[in-house]
């Protein structure tokens, strides 16, 4: 299954840091997200643009991760040249994940 059949998402940035969230639609997929989405299978998910830590925090009251990734925008939105320049695109890829 596409993570994107239980979940969205939302994708933030702050210099050379992207977070993203995932959102369940329903709070009874909550735990199967949790145990399908580590730090590190996010971290290898993107390790074309991911080059430092990937930080995983739990959300349980709202059935939410939020995934905080270092040294993945190629140096920040005023230094890089990739295309997504803000990481907006990063959200869609992650519910493109199979758990």
């Amino acid at each position: 299954m596409k993570l994107r059949e239980i979940a969205h998402s939302r994708t933030g940035d702050k210099g050379n840091i992207s977070n993203i969230s995932v959102i369940a639609y329903d709070s009874k997929d909550y735990e199967k997200i949790k145990a399908a989405l580590t730090a590190e299978k996010v971290k290898d998910f993107f390790s074309d643009i991911v080059k430092g830590e990937v930080v995983r925090y739990e959300l349980p009251n709202i059935g939410a991760l939020n995934f905080v990734m270092y040294n993945a925008l190629g140096g920040g939105v005023t230094r890089t040249l990739a295309h997504d320049m803000h990481g907006k695109g990063l959200s869609a890829a992650i519910l493109n994940m199979d758990i």
